[in-house]
């Protein structure tokens, strides 16, 4: 069954969704199964991934913050910083269920170079009686965009996704795990990948809900930009990686008042970092389907709202449709990425969070420029074959270098995909399931040290300065 497109765009917090929205997620979870038994103390253990790139990402205090019962659809980024203030002047957690435990963030173990069998990024959560006796033990997976897994789950694999909407598991009318079986829908139905998608979502929650759900994620990515375009300075983790955006955006808008088609490429560029400076700062952003790569569909979705004609010239409500034919399109492209292959960065590298995220944009894009299902499949193929191979090599595990300039070049990539596609007819020789499955075999053949864990690429070679 196709993942919903409220899973693959979920609210959260940066700076990823793996290394942050899933971890506290998980401890969330743990705090909620362990809330009534006894606890005198708790020890988090972190592996592989979740371990070596940890600091950097935020795992430790998002840990934490999900152990107090926060979660990242609500969890207000100023109330997390000032609870994670509070906790290492005190070292006191307050557990979701109100008991008061020993613990500071120097507390969790980690192990970065023990690879737990099911995933990479994998936590062991504890908790001990006043005699030292462990009372609970619980092994969670973040498997990247912010979906959990955790053993002893009833079905083998079986995700939780933790979202503000919860999706049902019942059959949906038009099934579908590749591209092929997509367009089969399309083609019997007569219907668009996003109208197949639309009766998916539907099968579980109102065309009113659905609609809803998707234009708030939509607004939470233009408050998104909005307030990474008014904030200067520097950005947190020692790098000191200058914010661009505002200077950037006073800029544009001073050159190009009226959003001339010759600028339209470096507006995809400012909204891409925009949203990636502020994911990188801990801010409120949208999960797309990674926080990694949370800047490329929002950039593009912008581009078809400001320079698709029809799209940009039309009534608020005509506006509001394309939102949602947008959204319903990408996410019926990343559910099949999700099945198929992997969106997490620490499993096959950045292809498959960047990768993914420009094959859903120009899939979007495509769709709203009119383009037939033939064509947006198309889309998306091109934009992931061009993806294939790119790693995971985060600059001092912080997701600023080279990870926000690559959301902007990846939503150009996005753009120039969809277009090319809508100049053919369809008919091309590589397959959507023919590059998933490449970008499958190719991040199981990638070497370790590429995927997410800070010990390859650039963040060997860049000195810490």
């Amino acid at each position: 069954m196709p993942v919903s497109v409220f899973e693959l765009f979920s609210i959260g917090v940066g700076p990823s969704s793996s290394h942050t929205v899933g971890p506290m997620r998980a401890a969330a979870d743990f705090a909620a199964r362990t809330a009534d038994g006894p606890v005198e103390s708790i020890r988090v253990d972190l592996y592989g991934s979740l371990a070596s790139t940890g600091h950097g990402h935020g795992t430790l205090g998002a840990v934490a913050v999900g152990l107090m019962g926060h979660r990242p659809e609500d969890v207000d980024p100023d109330v997390m910083t000032a609870a994670l203030a509070a906790l290492e002047s005190t070292g006191r957690l307050t557990l979701a269920s109100g008991t008061v435990v020993p613990f500071r963030l120097a507390d969790v173990v980690l192990h970065p170079l023990t690879m737990l069998p099911r995933h990479p990024n994998a936590m062991r959560l504890r908790t001990f009686d006043a005699t030292g006796t462990e009372t609970a033990v619980e092994t969670y997976y973040s498997i990247g965009g912010g979906f959990i897994a955790r053993d002893g789950d009833e079905e083998p694999g079986e995700d939780v996704a933790g979202t503000a909407i919860p999706v049902e598991t019942d059959a949906v009318p038009y099934p579908f795990s590749s591209g092929a079986e997509l367009l089969s829908a399309c083609a019997t139905t007569g219907l668009p990948v996003s109208g197949v998608a639309l009766a998916n979502e539907t099968a579980h929650r109102s065309e009113d809900d659905v609609r809803a759900g998707l234009l708030r994620i939509h607004a939470v990515m233009e408050d998104c930009v909005e307030r990474s375009v008014r904030r200067t300075g520097t950005l947190p983790g020692g790098l000191e990686v200058r914010r661009r955006a505002a200077d950037w955006y006073e800029q544009l808008t001073r050159d190009d008042p009226d959003h001339d088609p010759l600028f339209a490429m470096e507006w995809v560029n400012l909204t891409a970092m925009a949203v990636n400076e502020e994911n990188a700062s801990g801010g409120r952003v949208v999960t797309a389907p990674t926080n990694g790569a949370a800047g490329i569909i929002p950039a593009v979705l912008a581009y078809a709202l400001t320079y698709v004609g029809p799209v940009a010239r039309g009534s608020r409500a005509e506006r509001d449709d394309a939102v949602v034919r947008f959204l319903l399109t990408a996410g019926a492209i990343g559910s099949i990425y999700k099945e198929r292959a992997s969106i997490s960065g620490a499993e096959v590298g950045c292809q498959g969070e960047v990768g993914s995220a420009a094959s859903m944009a120009a899939a979007g894009l495509a769709e709203v420029l009119g383009g037939t299902p033939e064509q947006v499949e198309n889309a998306a193929e091109i934009a992931m074959e061009h993806n294939l191979g790119l790693t995971c090599d985060p600059i001092g595990g912080l997701v600023q270098i080279p990870c926000i300039e690559r959301n902007a070049i990846a939503a150009n990539k996005a753009v120039n995909a969809a277009r090319m596609a809508l100049r053919g007819d369809g008919v091309h020789h590589v397959s959507l399931d023919q590059v998933v499955e490449t970008m499958r075999q190719t991040g199981a053949d990638m070497s370790t040290k590429y995927k997410e864990t800070a010990m390859g690429g650039l963040a060997v070679n860049v000195p810490l300065c």
